[in-house]
């Protein structure tokens, strides 16, 4: 199979404003992509992850909604340069947050099973595209539990309503506002999945939240394999550092180096026992790409040129890829004595 995980300029075709510090980008991009999924957009010399609002099963166009985060680099200036027209570069839709189904369902029971989700601030933008797809795609009951700081701050409030209008004794959406109920509790998250411990909980939003909501459905009797949590973990807003020539240096810890090629320069440095390649780049003051950190996006792909390597997780390169050599540097690991690695250009 041929290998497509760079990036592809696509044009911003609208942009609604949901809220006063949230905006959905329309893009102009034929992607085929699942529910529940994200792209990652590259932009002011780095790269951020943003779930698409959108459902396949549903929407002709594919949307990302990404919500203005104080001091945040890429959000605040989408914000502020981004029009109608212009061109941003983005990946393939990519992430496994998605909705069982097919091969993924142990049993037809999987199927049918309600989905219950829970969602703070601008988690709700997976959880719309998930909520979507189910509702039009399956006979699945859904139910949503979405906080906000207050109701000036709840995004998609009109597409939740009009949804539970479409969708009546199908579709429930609950908003907890924290002005009026304080912080949701673990009382309050087993109230809402109440019974149906055997439905499939999506969980997204700031990670306290996600902690505590996790941590609660666990107590309440549900099985860890039936909690899809999303998580990004971002890098940091700050220009890469200077890329310099990195001698090899005294571990402890394992014997052998790792070279790593970065825009045609070589940087050698001694192995460290249980650390993934991007996090030896990071060791050496690189700055290599990277976005979800959980082995599903493939920006941090790079080859295996020399050595061998194994990966914790994989859930963005087929077989042929891993066969040829590509790795996803945030899960893969030396497994020789000299691992040479190379990032595309």
């Amino acid at each position: 199979m041929g290998r497509d995980h760079g990036f592809h300029p696509v044009r911003i075709t609208r942009i609604i404003q949901e809220t006063p510090d949230t905006r959905t980008y329309v893009l102009d991009a034929p992607f085929p992509y699942r529910a529940g999924q994200f792209v990652t957009i590259k932009a002011c010399g780095t790269l951020r992850s943003y779930s698409m609002s959108s459902s396949p099963e549903t929407d002709a166009e594919l949307m990302t909604t990404v919500k203005r985060v104080p001091g945040g680099l890429v959000s605040n200036w989408m914000h502020d340069h981004l029009a109608p027209g212009d061109i941003v570069e983005t990946t393939l839709p990519a992430g496994v947050f998605c909705l069982r189904e097919g091969e993924e369902a142990v049993t037809a029971r999987e199927l049918t099973a309600p989905v219950v989700a829970f969602c703070g601030g601008s988690g709700i933008t997976p959880i719309l595209s998930l909520a979507k797809s189910a509702l039009a795609g399956t006979g699945r009951p859904v139910r949503v539990l979405s906080a906000n700081r207050d109701a000036g701050a709840v995004i998609f409030a009109s597409a939740l309503g009009e949804l539970a209008q479409r969708y009546p004794g199908r579709f429930e959406i609950r908003h907890h506002l924290d002005d009026w109920e304080g912080f949701v509790t673990a009382d309050q998250v087993r109230e809402f999945a109440g019974g149906d411990t055997d439905a499939d909980f999506y969980l997204c939003g700031p990670a306290p939240f996600m902690e505590l909501v996790e941590n609660a459905l666990l107590t309440h009797g549900v099985a860890p394999e039936r909690i899809f949590v999303e998580r990004f973990a971002q890098a940091a807003d700050r220009p890469p550092p200077e890329n310099t020539e990195q001698e090899p240096e005294e571990s402890p810890d394992q014997d052998g180096t790792v070279t790593l090629v970065l825009s045609g320069k070589r940087h050698t440095l001694a192995q460290r026992s249980g650390e993934t390649f991007l996090e030896s780049a990071r060791r050496a003051g690189l700055a290599p790409p990277f976005s979800c950190e959980a082995g599903n996006c493939a920006t941090c792909i790079a080859q295996v040129t020399q050595g061998e390597a194994k990966m914790r997780v994989n859930n963005a390169l087929d077989e042929d890829e891993v066969a040829e050599g590509w790795v996803l540097t945030c899960q893969g690991e030396p497994t020789t004595s000299h691992v040479t690695v190379v990032y595309e250009d």
